[in-house]
This record gives C-alpha cells, sequence and structure tokens, in this order.
C-alpha cells in the first residue's frame, strides 16, 4: 500500500523535465538580454531611440503566426512583452509618464505598452503628462484618445497644437468596471464615485441595480477607488487592479452596458516610427473660413484613396470660433499615395501638421 503523500513517479520525471526546460530557457534568455545590449550599444552610437514599437509588432505578428498550443494568443504575447521589457531595461532604463495615480486605465495601457520592467511615472493630469515628455522629465508619455463609445477624449486633442511631441505608438484596451467597496453589499452602498466616461458606460447597469444612489463626480477612476476607500456607504467604479491596489472588495463586476466597449491610447514621444505594414498615422489642420474647404480636403483623401478611420474638430485655442481639424487615416506618411495626399492638403490647408505615423493595434484597420 502507498503513502497517503506519496507522488506517482511519472510527476517526478514531468518535474525534471521542466527543470531541464527552465535552465534552457534561463540559457536563452541570458544570450537574448546580451544581443539586447548589443544592439542597445549601436543604437546609443547611432542616436537612436530605444522604445521601437515597429520592431515589437514583427515579433508579436510572428507569435501570431506560430502554432502556439495549448497557449493562448494573448498569453505569449504577454510572456514576450516581459522578456521585452526585461531587455530593454537592460539596454537602458526608460521613463513612461502617465495619467495617474496608480490603477488608472491608463496605468494599465502604459503596462501594456512597455511592459513592468519600465520606469512608469504617475501625473495629475494629461496635460502634466505632456509636459513631463516635453521637459526630458520622461522619454515617453501614456494618455487616451478615443473611446469606442464616448468618442474622442478632448483634453488630449487639445494639447497637440502646445506641444511638438509626437505619437509614436498606440494600444487598446476593453473596458471592464467593477463596482468597488468597503460595504457588504449593494444594499450599503449611498454613493458612487465615478469619472465622467465610466459613468456613463455603466448608466444602465446603475439605473437598474441603484437607482437611488448619489453619484459623486471624481477623475480619474483610481481617485474614485481612493475616494472609496474612505467612505464605507460609498463605491467607485473602476478596474480591477484597483481593488488590489486600494484594498477593496468587488460588489460586482463587468457592469458596462456594453461588453464591445474599448479605449484606444497613445503614446507620445520623439520618435518616428518606420514603416510595419500595419499602420496609422494622425494629422491634424486647419482652414481658412470659407465655403467648402473641409469638403475640398475631404476629396483629397478620396483622391488618394485614403482610408479614414476617425475626424474630428476642436476649436482653435487662439481664434474665437474657429476649428482644428483631426484625422486618423490608415497606412504610413512615406507610402505614396499618402504622401501625395497630405502633401496636396498642405497646399488647401492654412497649416499642416503630421502628428505621427505608428503601428497601428486596430485589427480592422484596412490600408488602401
Amino acid at each position: 500500500m502507498s503513502e497517503p503523500n506519496s507522488q506517482p513517479p511519472q510527476l517526478d520525471e514531468i518535474r525534471r523535465q521542466i527543470d531541464d526546460i527552465d535552465r534552457q530557457l534561463l540559457e536563452l534568455l541570458r544570450r537574448r538580454t546580451e544581443l539586447a545590449q548589443e544592439i542597445g550599444k549601436l543604437k546609443q552610437t547611432g542616436g537612436k531611440p530605444f522604445f521601437t514599437p515597429e520592431r515589437e509588432r514583427q515579433i508579436y505578428e510572428h507569435l501570431q503566426q506560430s502554432n502556439l498550443h495549448p497557449l493562448r494568443r494573448e498569453q505569449a504575447i504577454a510572456i514576450f512583452r516581459e522578456i521585452i521589457s526585461a531587455a530593454r531595461a537592460c539596454e537602458r532604463q526608460i521613463t513612461v509618464a502617465y495619467w495617474g495615480p496608480e490603477g488608472t486605465y491608463t496605468h494599465l495601457a502604459a503596462v501594456q505598452a512597455f511592459g513592468r520592467s519600465t520606469a512608469l511615472q504617475p501625473q495629475a493630469t494629461i496635460e502634466e503628462v505632456f509636459k513631463a515628455v516635453e521637459l526630458n522629465h520622461a522619454d515617453y508619455g501614456v494618455v487616451p484618445i478615443e473611446n469606442s463609445l464616448n468618442g474622442v477624449v478632448p483634453e488630449t486633442l487639445d494639447m497637440f497644437p502646445q506641444t511638438n511631441a509626437r505619437i509614436c505608438a498606440e494600444t487598446v484596451l476593453p473596458v471592464q468596471h467593477y463596482l468597488l467597496s468597503k460595504a457588504a453589499s449593494l444594499n450599503e452602498v449611498e454613493r458612487v464615485y465615478a469619472a465622467p466616461q465610466p459613468f456613463n458606460q455603466c448608466r444602465k447597469w446603475l439605473r437598474a441595480n441603484l437607482p437611488n444612489v448619489e453619484v459623486v463626480d471624481v477623475a480619474p477612476t483610481s481617485r474614485a477607488a481612493q475616494h472609496a476607500q474612505k467612505d464605507p456607504h460609498g463605491a467607485a467604479i473602476a478596474n480591477r487592479l484597483c481593488a488590489e491596489l486600494y484594498d477593496l472588495g468587488i460588489l460586482a463586476e463587468s457592469i458596462q452596458d456594453d461588453p464591445r466597449n474599448h479605449t484606444r491610447f497613445v503614446v507620445v514621444g520623439y520618435n518616428e516610427p518606420a514603416p510595419s505594414g500595419h499602420d496609422k498615422t494622425t494629422l491634424m489642420f486647419s482652414l481658412r473660413n470659407r465655403p467648402g474647404e473641409l469638403y475640398r480636403v475631404l476629396g483629397v483623401f478620396h483622391k488618394y484613396d485614403v482610408n479614414l478611420t476617425m475626424i474630428e474638430s476642436r476649436p482653435a485655442q487662439r481664434v474665437s470660433f474657429e476649428y482644428i481639424f483631426y484625422v486618423d487615416c490608415a497606412g504610413h506618411h512615406s507610402e505614396p499615395h499618402l504622401s501625395s495626399a497630405i502633401r496636396e492638403i498642405s497646399e488647401v490647408a492654412l497649416e499642416t501638421t503630421l502628428l505621427g505615423s505608428y503601428p497601428s493595434n486596430d485589427p480592422k484597420l484596412k490600408s488602401s
């Protein structure tokens, strides 16, 4: 009769094989890091950026084309994201500012874009993220720019006329909201702290489950969690990370009204990524105040078969009742059809600014 705590002999053998594989993995990771350091020296000599999103996209595309079973694609990418992050930190530690404090969706986006081996700096406002990059207090900044339900983030767009920082990457996060609280049940909740966008994205759930509570406008999401932490009858609409950071219970999960809800974030800095084969370009332009000007510009995009994915206008801050237009389009600015379109638009518009061409994370993006 076998002893109660004895292990099957096959288990020991499988574990031995895993230990052997771990030793091989460590040796390969060590060698990979050495090669990354050699690349880092070449980058430093040539004044090249240490963050190259176009190269990282190539690595992730190779993963997607490989047989990863039983690993899921997103699991493999998450593993390699941290491998790349650790290797980059061995080349040179880079600093990334994000709209904080800790626990915001922008914090999560910064981790997704750069990995956890990066020095992350929370900033109180979107404007301060841009300033940190401009003043060289941070190498890059991460800010939200567009939500699939609520549209653009005006505070981000309004910064581009004031800065010389440009977009060099993007990342997209699914928005999953949780109701977090110190309260034991929904019946004890009297106040809900929420930023405007999360509140708008959970209106139906709140109306159905907490119709009489007071809603307190607090931004960003992690600050709502901080308020809930101090209020025994308060709750916050926030993400799961905030539950860990602020020791809050989860009263309800996935309370967003639309499961298709995503937010797009951009990385701002001074990179000029090379074409990756799946790129997006963002332009900013202003027009003369006369009939047909916008029509003429849109006609240029049609003429050169440029696929627009977003167009937005914002009030010009220097002149009353005039507007600045922002467009996202498929392709890299170096591609002939897009380069020709930008050149012709510059002849029509008062001022045209290329805000960046960068690898796109949008699987539905179609180039011309």
